[in-house]
């Protein structure tokens, strides 16, 4: 596996998260498709909590200390318990953005970590460090592509009462 691939994977994909969000309205970043559904301020508090408390803690503790228990995280839970939906959209898209910034910086500080540590998950089983890197790269395009559907519901909302069934029939 090619680290530095997925690493500027994470550097890429930031700034693809970042241009998605260009011009998002509070009113529009709160909007749900659905009450159960997030919305875009629910997406961006998401990835910045798994950013800060979960990828890059998870996979320090995996190449320094593989056998110490992780922190319990509850990425579901955290989108009421934090009060997303309170947030500020354009500050949270800010925070997102720096802690990928450390985040990079500590990746790319790395110095020949070992990609090969294992830490054994108590319900996935065992994890290497690679598998943490590539989870997290993948993670992002999971969400990209949650934001993009968002922004197309909320263009068809817009467009009432013309369709945009021209667009994919």
């Amino acid at each position: 596996m090619d680290y530095n691939y997925f690493i500027s994977s994470l550097e890429n994909s930031a700034k693809k998260i970042e241009s998605l969000l260009e011009g998002v309205s509070e009113e529009q970043a709160k909007w749900k498709p659905q009450p159960e559904k997030w919305s875009i301020l629910e997406v961006v508090n998401h990835l910045y909590d798994e950013e800060r408390d979960d990828f890059r803690r998870r996979l320090d503790l995996t190449i320094n200390t593989p056998d110490k228990d992780w922190p319990s995280i509850d990425p579901e839970g955290w989108v009421r318990a934090h009060e997303y939906y309170k947030k500020d959209y354009h500050q949270s898209v800010r925070n997102f953005l720096n802690e990928r910034t450390k985040s990079l910086k500590w990746l790319k500080a790395l110095s020949d970590p070992d990609w090969k540590q294992t830490h054994n998950h108590p319900a996935i089983g065992p994890l290497v460090a690679a598998d943490l890197l590539a989870a997290w790269a993948t993670h992002d395009y999971l969400h990209l592509r949650q934001l993009s559907d968002l922004q197309a519901r909320y263009l068809n909302i817009l467009a009432s009462p013309f369709s945009t069934k021209y667009a994919s029939p």
